[in-house]
C-alpha cells in the first residue's frame, strides 16, 4: 500500500510503498476514505508532545482521525463485515478494564497501546488496522461523505463530548472559545452554538475569527490586539458561563479561566506541547473564591456518537463546514509544517492516496 512515512522526525514525510497491515482476530482492516491532519500529528512528527506524552520512532506512519470502508474483519468480530462504512474513534478501548466496563472506553486504561497513528502505524496510508472492532467502530450513515466525517474521529467528537457531556452547556449561556479558528476550536464553536449558547470566538487572526462567526459565533475577539479576558467580561456583563481552551497553550488556558464569571466552568480540550511540558500555572485563588470548575474531555465513547450523528442528520450540525481544504497524501508534509505555527483554519483532510 501507499503511505506517507516518517523516516526522520521533523523532516519531510517520504511517500513509498509499505506492507499492507495484517488483521488481528479482534480487529479489522479499513480502507481509508479520508483522514484529518491533526496538531497531534504535528506534535508526534516534531517530537513536541508534553513531557511524558507519546513518542514515535522512525519509520512510522501517522494518522488517527479517519473514516473508511471495512475490507477485512478478524475471526472474533461479530458486529462488522466487509463493505461497512465506519469511523474509528481515535482513543479506543479494549472492553474489559474498569473504565470500559463503566461505559467510558474513551479513557480505557490500556489506550496507550491501541491508537492508530500513535501506538502503531496509522492512516496516512491506503489501509489501516484497528483493534477491538466490536467495541469501537461506529457506522457512517449512508449518504454522508468520508471527508465530512473524518474529523468526527478526533476533534469534533472531543468538542461534542466536552460541550454536551462535560460542561453541559445550556441555551442562553455565554461560551468563550480560545483558539477558535483551529479544527478543535471551530468544532466547539459550531456545537456550542447548536445548543443555543451565545459563543464568543477568540483567536489571533481575522480570517480565523471570520470562520468562527460563519459557524455561529455572535462576537469575536482578536487576542493579538485586545486583552481577551477583559473583552469577554465586557461582552458578557461579568464573564462567560463556560470558557474553553481549544489550543493547549499556557496563555489560552489562563485567559480562559480568567474569562469566567463566578461559578463558571473551564473546559480543557487542547493538549500542551513541549513548551509547557504538561504544566500550566493557573490563578488558583481566583478559582477557589469564585468556585470555578475545571473540566476536560479526551475523545468520546462510540456509543455516544448516536446523539451527535442524529444532530448531523437533522441539520443541526455540519462537520463538513469545519473542513477548510482537502489534500493528497503527497501534501501531508506541507500541512504538518504549517501546523507548527497554527496555520490552517479548521481541518485539513487527506482524501486521495495515489497520484
Amino acid at each position: 500500500m501507499r503511505a506517507a512515512v516518517i523516516e526522520e522526525l521533523h523532516k519531510p514525510l517520504v511517500i513509498r510503498d509499505v506492507p499492507d497491515p495484517s488483521c488481528p482476530p479482534d480487529g479489522a482492516i479499513v480502507r481509508v476514505g479520508a483522514n484529518g491532519i491533526c496538531r497531534t500529528d504535528w506534535a508526534l512528527w516534531a517530537g513536541e508532545f508534553w513531557t511524558g506524552g507519546p513518542r514515535v520512532e522512525a519509520p512510522f506512519v501517522l494518522g488517527h482521525e479517519f473514516a473508511g470502508t471495512v475490507v477485512e474483519v478478524g475471526r472474533e468480530v461479530r458486529g462488522w463485515k466487509e463493505g461497512d462504512r465506519v469511523i474509528f474513534p481515535m482513543n479506543p478501548g479494549e472492553g474489559s478494564c474498569e473504565m470500559c466496563r463503566s461505559g467510558n472506553q474513551h479513557v480505557c486504561e490500556h489506550v496507550d497501546s491501541l491508537v492508530p497513528g500513535v501506538s502503531y502505524w496509522g492512516a496516512f496510508a491506503e489501509y489501516v488496522m484497528v483493534r477491538f472492532a466490536d467495541v469501537n467502530l461506529v457506522e457512517v450513515p449512508e449518504g454522508v461523505g468520508f471527508v465530512d466525517v473524518a474529523a468526527l474521529a478526533c476533534r469534533y467528537m472531543t468538542a461534542f463530548h466536552g460541550v454536551v457531556d462535560q460542561a453541559k452547556v445550556r441555551g442562553g449561556e455565554w461560551v468563550a472559545v480560545y483558539g477558535a479558528g483551529g479544527g478543535m476550536g471551530l468544532s466547539t464553536v459550531e456545537i456550542a452554538a447548536a445548543t443555543g449558547a451565545n459563543v464568543i470566538a477568540i483567536d489571533i487572526t481575522d480570517d480565523k475569527l471570520d470562520a468562527a462567526r460563519a459557524l455561529g459565533a455572535v462576537h469575536t475577539v482578536n487576542a493579538a490586539t485586545d486583552d481577551p479576558a477583559e473583552a469577554v467580561k465586557a461582552l458578557t456583563g461579568g464573564g462567560a458561563h463556560v470558557s474553553v481552551d481549544a489550543v493547549g497553550i499556557a496563555a489560552a488556558c489562563r485567559n480562559s479561566v480568567l474569562s469566567l464569571r463566578t461559578r463558571g466552568r473551564h473546559l480543557q480540550l487542547g493538549h500542551t506541547t513541549a513548551a509547557e511540558q504538561g504544566d500550566v500555572a493557573l490563578p488558583v485563588d481566583v478559582m477557589m473564591v469564585k468556585e470555578l470548575e475545571f473540566l476536560s474531555a479526551f475523545g468520546m465513547q462510540g456509543q455516544r456518537f448516536g446523539t451527535m450523528l442524529n444532530m448531523i442528520a437533522a441539520g443541526r450540525l455540519d462537520p463538513g463546514r469545519i473542513v477548510s481544504r482537502t489534500v493528497g497524501l503527497h501534501e501531508a508534509s506541507e500541512v504538518l509544517e504549517s501546523l507548527e505555527t497554527y496555520g490552517p483554519t479548521g481541518v485539513v483532510v487527506i482524501d486521495s492516496f495515489r497520484p
